[in-house]
């Protein structure tokens, strides 16, 4: 480190890794011609594992007795399925699928969030890219446009269901007739308009805000142990300890909790008011 430079302080440093590698500066809240190239990657990343991981448990299944890997799978996918079946009344051979990979999907993301905080900064350092990464987050769930983007698709999707099981003429009279009557198709518009929003909303910002947290309360935990003494070295070491072993709970619940309410959501789609 030369004599010019100097070391980030607390609140330098947690900026700098909640930053994202974006195509451009953000000049206002919202801007959606901004990309979060790092979001995007992992997420896609995740995607194509989740998948092969379910591919390769497909392919090596047997009648006979199970590994433990197909073991696994099985009893996951059963969960799922049974999940499905309480929720959803109505053909779910591809629902129940579809809740599979969400919580697939969603339990990958989340789980990047056990790399260390420093690993990616700390490689493109080892191989002088840090210029050309000025910024880089791993876990997509933590970036508030990635849990929006998935939530969004959840909403084509109870869309797509309530006029596939219920018609379009049947899903445009439920918009205005539920759920006080006729008469009161303007309010009950507005209404059916708002459980929409918020059930998209609430969705992405639930996931997100339990994964935001995580990450920062590893970045506080991250910052202990810099303070290079015995309080801190020890403090850091039981401190990220335990918060990495309840992470584990948090990581899965949060994606369990994610799939269940897209069952809920589309099963809702399934039924009338």
């Amino acid at each position: 480190m030369s004599a010019t430079e100097h070391a980030p302080t607390a609140s330098e440093y947690i900026v700098h890794h909640l930053g994202h590698l974006s195509t451009k500066h953000q000049a206002s809240i919202v801007d959606f011609s901004i990309f979060n190239m790092d979001t995007i990657f992992w997420s896609i990343f995740c995607g194509v594992v989740g998948s092969l991981v379910l591919w390769l448990a497909a392919r090596k299944a047997t009648s006979g007795v199970p590994g433990r890997f197909q073991a696994a799978v099985e009893i996951l996918v059963e969960m799922v399925e049974e999940q499905s079946k309480g929720i959803v009344h109505g053909d779910r051979s591809f629902i129940a699928p579809l809740a599979l990979t969400v919580f697939v999907w969603v339990a990958l993301m989340n789980s990047l969030d056990f790399l260390p905080v420093d690993l990616f900064s700390g490689l493109f350092a080892f191989f002088h890219v840090e210029h050309l990464f000025p910024h880089h987050r791993v876990v997509p769930t933590a970036d508030l446009n990635g849990t929006i983007g998935i939530s969004f698709g959840v909403l084509l999707l109870m869309l797509y269901y309530s006029v596939k099981i219920k018609g379009l003429g049947g899903f445009l009279h439920e918009l205005v007739s539920a759920p006080f009557g006729i008469k009161m198709a303007p309010f009950n518009l507005i209404l059916q308009v708002i459980e929409f929003a918020a059930k998209t909303v609430s969705l992405g910002m639930r996931l997100f805000g339990n994964m935001f947290a995580g990450e920062l309360l590893f970045l506080l935990i991250a910052l202990l142990g810099a303070m290079a003494t015995p309080f801190g070295v020890i403090g850091h070491t039981i401190a990220g300890s335990i918060w990495a072993i309840f992470h584990i709970l948090i990581v899965f619940l949060q994606a369990f909790i994610f799939m269940m309410l897209t069952l809920v959501y589309i099963g809702q789609a399934h039924d009338a008011h």
